[in-house]
């Protein structure tokens, strides 16, 4: 098994669900920064240029929360995925309300502060992002009153994803007023076998990256 991944990125959500399981894998960093993922070789195994990428044998697959799904799947023994029928559809709802209604603000967020060309950002864009995510924000935040994890009474694949996208949504200050949030993101990042958090992953690269004179 292979991951493509690149620091900070949400391939820290599929190296997180591979810790948990415990499952061996060759880590393969492609350098954004540097544009390998615009490589041909890597377009070759992924057309669109996003991180991460999984290989597991001759399947090929991307979208962070479809990999998670089909690790937690291919391993039901650690019990990632819940098996009741009612609680696995709890399971795709929170993982679907993470994609679209929270990270969804997010990209356009860093995309008008720092991905796009700065005479194509849109200071106004920002505002109405963030004022679109603190609603919804809410919803979780009322959702975790007196609950440890997202489903069920047991941690799942859903816990990974989500805890990485309020991390994003911490390193920009959007959790200020939701303390039960910020308190689970932490419990969940105390686990032992969780991954790094955003801002170690981008101190690690700096770290990495070579002197100059």
């Amino acid at each position: 098994m292979k991951l493509f991944e690149f620091g900070p990125t949400r391939s820290i959500r599929v190296r997180w669900t591979l810790q948990e399981l415990g499952v061996e894998f060759e880590a393969v960093t492609i350098n954004l920064i540097a544009g390998e993922h615009r490589s041909p070789e890597y377009l070759k195994i992924n057309p669109a240029g996003r991180i991460p990428t999984l290989i597991d044998g001759d399947l090929v697959l991307t979208e962070s929360v479809a990999i998670v799904l089909y690790l937690a799947e291919k391993y039901p023994d650690k019990r990632l995925v819940p098996t009741d029928f009612a609680q696995r559809a709890e399971l795709n709802k929170w993982l679907l309300f993470a994609v679209t209604e929270l990270e969804q603000p997010l990209w356009r967020i860093s995309h008008h502060t720092a991905l796009y060309p700065e005479d194509r950002r849109l200071p106004a864009e920002v505002v109405l992002a963030r004022e679109d995510f603190a609603p919804m924000a809410r919803v979780l935040e009322e959702h975790m009153k007196g609950r440890e994890f997202v489903v069920g009474n047991s941690v799942t694949v859903a816990d990974f994803v989500l805890a990485y996208t309020l991390d994003w949504a911490n390193e920009i200050r959007l959790l200020d007023d939701c303390p039960r949030l910020r308190g689970y993101m932490t419990k969940m990042y105390a686990r032992p076998h969780a991954a790094p958090r955003i801002a170690a992953a981008f101190a690690s690269l700096s770290a990495a990256a070579p002197a100059t004179k």
